[in-house]
């Protein structure tokens, strides 16, 4: 089993679309009995929330539901129970290092690592634009499913 802890700072717009996203790619794959996939936040500003109304619009342009997601906190404990945290940006791999103590054995990455290329999925409560959102982390996810195949 592989497990995959998406991350973001609320856990409301960015994880859980990756969470759904990859979810969705490994079903296509028919590989979901090989994945526990999950996403969850470095903040507690949004606990207890559901998928922001925009990414959850977006997430359904592309067939895909995402009812009852909440928004959790991504806990020290967590990095025993996960083989990978993907992080959306810079600060979220700060905040999980932070959180975690250290990466002691290299678990944490960028999703857009997994595309080639090292810049960040822009967080679309401040740019608003859900689409670019989910067309980068589609890429991440579809590299991330892609490495995970060749090992």
């Amino acid at each position: 089993m592989i497990r995959i802890m998406f991350v973001c700072h609320g856990n409301i717009c960015r994880s859980p679309m990756a969470e759904f996203i990859m979810k969705k790619l490994v079903s296509e794959a028919g590989l979901s009995e090989r994945f526990c996939i999950a996403s969850s936040a470095t903040s507690t500003e949004e606990l207890g929330n559901p998928v922001y109304p925009p990414a959850r619009s977006e997430l359904a342009k592309h067939g895909i539901g995402c009812a009852g997601k909440y928004a959790v906190q991504l806990r020290k404990s967590d990095y025993e129970k996960y083989d990978y945290f993907i992080g959306m940006d810079t600060a979220n791999i700060r905040n999980m290092n932070r959180i975690f103590g250290s990466d002691r054995d290299g678990k944490v990455y960028k999703l857009l690592t997994f595309a080639g290329r090292g810049d960040d999925v822009s967080d679309p409560w401040y740019s608003r634009d859900f689409g670019t959102a989910y067309a980068d982390i589609e890429e991440g996810c579809k590299g991330l499913l892609s490495s995970l195949a060749e090992r």
